[in-house]
């Protein structure tokens, strides 16, 4: 089998891949500072023309899309790898131990920002279909490449492009290497994401701040305003007692809570590390809760004075920043009207503020395509991996499953401890080869399902 011979293609190519991974890295690519971004798409269409796949750059309302496709025929089952090329500043950049882009190998991992989050795992991509290439000759499937600028600011037009550009994307799968593996070691397939809902509550008094003395039992206290009314939003157990809020969530099936039940859980060692050593529950309620619940989130309370001591005031105004977690099949915008239709019925001074949105996602397990890749995952690592219906954060999943209509994998290439967003982020050398490989092994095993399914007549 030609797939025996990837340790060796790997082997001998182990320099030139890391310095194609090293030249991609010292690029910046900022994307809140709009530092780097038009050099680094250049730069990362170069590496993608020199593969031999066909790539443009094109624009948005915002940074652009680095777009490619190695097509072999246009009935052929038809891939789509999502990535992006954006970074994240580097700052405290004194805490680095080495310059935060200039790529250092230090104990068998790679320091560099953007290593983990996302260019090592674009790149292991990348590379893995170079690989397959100088085993095999040609590709078994039709493969798109995504690769966008903005997703660590949010990805504002990601969902604008895929709308205008339905047909270029068309695919019968999405597959993204982004995000971390499991903290036990095993390899990770996640089918979804939890949406969110970022807002703002303003509550108002006085024009100024005022002596409580003096004012005390005259002017209203707007944090006492707020505190009021989040009393009526949410209870102490976590229950949002909004009206509708929990409408429309689909249920996880007999096999997402199965696959729920097999992921490792260690309450206290999961305790010791999130820094809550009293975290007390058995591995179905905390994945479930994590990944198949709605959360109410205060991320944010400030009102008048937080310094040292005590100035005796009646503050002017309260604010309250709050993420709404949200699952399949919540909208975050009927959400959204449903809190407003509470503060009207409850304190209609109040101020809503908008922020951002993005929906949930969530691809059955029970497709045939899951199996596929979870069995390739598997020939790849020697593993088997584990599969979780769904991450307990947010990514533009639904972009893929909704916009584009089709079923979309994660699977994570980076290391769990691989510290994206902070200093001395980093990508364990074995982990992107272990990607590149992994890539070999899923583009194959598409191929023979694509083989099947022509064999059926459903391609």
């Amino acid at each position: 089998m030609n797939l025996d011979r990837i340790p060796e293609e790997l082997s001998s190519q182990k320099e030139e891949y890391l310095e194609q991974l090293f030249t991609l890295l010292r690029q910046k690519s900022i994307s809140a500072q709009n530092t780097g971004i038009t050099e680094c798409a250049e730069l990362l269409k170069k590496a993608m023309d020199d593969i031999g796949i066909d790539t443009q750059i094109m624009q948005t309302n915002g940074h652009p899309v680095v777009y490619g496709e190695m097509l072999n025929n246009e009935h052929s089952f038809t891939l789509l790898i999502y990535g992006h090329y954006d970074v994240q500043p580097p700052d405290p950049v004194d805490h680095w131990l080495s310059p935060p882009f200039e790529p250092t190998i230090r104990d068998g991992r790679i320091y560099c920002r953007g290593v983990g989050d996302n260019k090592g795992q674009l790149m292991a991509q990348l590379l893995g279909l170079k690989t397959y290439l100088g085993i095999f000759g040609k590709l078994p499937i039709n493969i798109k490449f995504l690769f966008e600028g903005e997703e660590e600011i949010g990805s504002p037009n990601l969902s604008p492009f895929v709308k205008e550009h339905k047909e270029l994307l068309r695919a019968d799968l999405v597959y993204t290497s982004d995000g971390s593996s499991h903290n036990s070691g095993a390899p990770l397939l996640l089918l979804g994401t939890r949406g969110c809902l970022d807002l703002e509550l303003r509550a108002k008094g006085a024009d100024r701040e005022n002596h409580s003395g003096n004012t005390g039992n005259i002017l209203p206290n707007p944090a006492w305003k707020l505190i009021n009314l989040l009393q009526t939003m949410c209870d102490q157990d976590g229950q949002v007692l909004i009206e509708g809020f929990y409408d429309h969530i689909l249920p996880p099936s007999e096999r997402e809570k199965e696959l729920l039940r097999k992921l490792p859980f260690d309450a206290g060692d999961i305790g010791n590390k999130i820094g809550y050593p009293q975290l007390n529950m058995d591995g179905g309620t905390y994945y479930h809760k994590l990944t198949m619940e709605p959360t109410f989130n205060i991320n944010g309370l400030h009102s008048g004075y937080t310094g040292e001591g005590v100035q005796t005031i009646i503050p002017a105004t309260a604010t309250v920043k709050m993420d709404v977690r949200l699952v399949v099949d919540q909208d975050p915008m009927d959400i959204y009207d449903k809190i407003n239709r509470h503060i009207q019925k409850h304190d209609p001074e109040i101020e809503v503020e908008f922020i951002s949105a993005m929906e949930p996602s969530r691809t059955s397990a029970d497709l045939d395509i899951v199996k596929v890749v979870t069995e390739a995952v598997q020939d790849s690592y020697q593993q088997e991996p584990l599969v979780q219906p769904s991450l307990g954060s947010s990514l533009p999943d639904y972009v893929w499953t909704k916009v584009l209509g089709v079923p979309s994998i994660i699977m994570p290439y980076a290391n769990f401890d691989q510290g994206n967003h902070s200093p001395n982020e980093n990508l364990e050398v074995d982990y992107f080869f272990n990607g590149i490989n992994c890539t070999c092994h899923v583009i194959h095993a598409l191929g023979e399902h694509a083989k099947h399914l022509a064999g059926e007549g459903s391609i």
